[in-house]
């Protein structure tokens, strides 16, 4: 499958196949593809919770509008962010870069984002974003699909899996083998209403 064939096939599937078991390998190799979404500074501050327990997956469903792809989905997959990774170990982003751009990059991190709390936590959701999409077009291409979720209780959500007082929750993503198809897609908007080239107004 191509790029633009995982594209144009992708949509967001609600009913999953609940019997469906992800075999190991490809879970790992749907984790590895992930893996290669960008990040700024090459943080990696996005933070992929897989969910396979059924009994949380339950508790999760019943904060999540009670919808079945939280249990049904293969895999359910809640995308966060670190929001203190600007503060980690630069070296470990960079060690496998040439000295002189470490010596760059390195030092960079810290003061581009330390007190910024707007940005920091923009730049989590956008690695987030980013590194889900990567997920949902790798999972298509190894023949699974997919569902973005932001129907849920945040907060709920967020005690249920612990999530640490310094990470931000995304988004959920199911992820398993469809049993419906989806509506048809729906129409995009015109490119004027979406495409602005320059600048906005006169």
């Amino acid at each position: 499958m191509t790029v633009t064939e995982a594209i144009e096939a992708r949509r967001s599937i609600k009913h999953y196949d609940p019997k469906h078991v992800m075999p190991e390998a490809d879970l790992a190799r749907l984790i590895e593809l992930t893996k290669l979404a960008p990040s700024s500074f090459n943080m990696q501050n996005y933070r992929l919770v897989v969910v396979r327990d059924p009994e949380l997956r339950k508790q999760l469903r019943a904060v999540a509008w009670d919808q079945a792809q939280v249990t049904d989905a293969s895999v359910l997959f809640i995308m966060c962010a670190d929001l203190s990774a600007h503060r980690a170990d630069p070296a470990k982003y960079w060690s496998h870069a040439p000295q002189e751009v470490q010596d760059i990059l390195g030092p960079a991190i810290l003061p581009f984002y330390d007190g910024k709390d707007q940005l920091i936590r923009d730049e989590g959701i956008r690695s987030s974003a980013l590194a889900g999409m990567t997920l949902m077009l790798a999972a298509k291409d190894l023949g699974y699909d997919s569902c973005p979720m932001v129907g849920f209780d945040a907060e709920a959500v967020a005690k249920l899996i612990r999530l640490p007082d310094d990470h931000a929750l995304s988004f959920m993503i199911a992820v398993g083998k469809q049993t419906q198809d989806a509506w048809p897609r729906g129409e995009r908007l015109p490119d004027s209403e979406v495409v602005i080239h320059d600048r906005f107004g006169s």
